[in-house]
């Protein structure tokens, strides 16, 4: 397996989801088969991403309007400085959360066709992943992991981010859908299936 060209890979979900996981263990399993791998994620550790994760934590308050058009800023950022430098290198870039977290999450208080709408010039996704973990057992697993809960981070939210999130799975082509309410040494197997036919392609 050697990719002979650059290809972006997303990790899509609710936060707890397990995406962090994942993409290291996609990002490690590339590497042992000699990729030239990228890991990142959004929002980034800019200056605008760390604006974001301030407003996340709830360090300063934001409308929400104000919020998706920093994210969208940082995505432009993280694009150009990046993301789009490793792909003319020919390597296999995996970003945890691209454009279909600021539809599912963004749209939970702005209207999605906008959000669309600032997110439709960036590059499109070469394969996205939506890791599908139950609200419940994601917030289970942040509050083993940490004390405060973010933004988004209550059960009828998550509950309506991942009904959008799940709405989405057409947005993008080689969109795929993994149960992550399971290990994940099992979802990650998965996910190398669905790459392996995609590289051999």
């Amino acid at each position: 397996m050697k990719a002979e060209k650059g290809i972006l890979i997303v990790i899509e979900g609710l936060d707890g989801a397990g995406l962090s996981t994942q993409a290291a263990l996609l990002a490690g399993y590339l590497r042992d088969k000699n990729e030239k791998v990228i890991l990142t994620k959004e929002p980034t550790s800019s200056p605008i991403g760390n604006l974001v994760r301030s407003a996340l934590k709830h360090e300063w308050k934001s409308s929400p309007l104000a919020l998706q058009l920093l994210f969208a800023a940082d995505r432009e950022n993280h694009l150009q400085n990046e993301i789009e430098p490793a792909l003319r290198e020919n390597k296999i870039v995996i970003s945890d959360r691209y454009i279909l977290s600021s539809l599912a999450f963004g749209s939970v208080d702005v209207d999605q066709e906008f959000l669309k709408q600032i997110n439709s010039k960036f590059r499109k996704p070469d394969l996205t992943f939506i890791i599908d973990t139950p609200p419940r057992g994601c917030l289970e697993r942040i509050n083993k992991a940490r004390e405060k809960l973010e933004l988004f981070e209550e059960e009828k939210k998550l509950e309506k981010v991942r009904e959008k999130c799940l709405s989405l799975r057409n947005y993008f082509k080689n969109t795929s859908i993994m149960d992550g309410d399971r290990e994940k040494e099992n979802v990650s197997k998965d996910i190398q299936e669905v790459i392996e036919k995609a590289l051999m392609t």
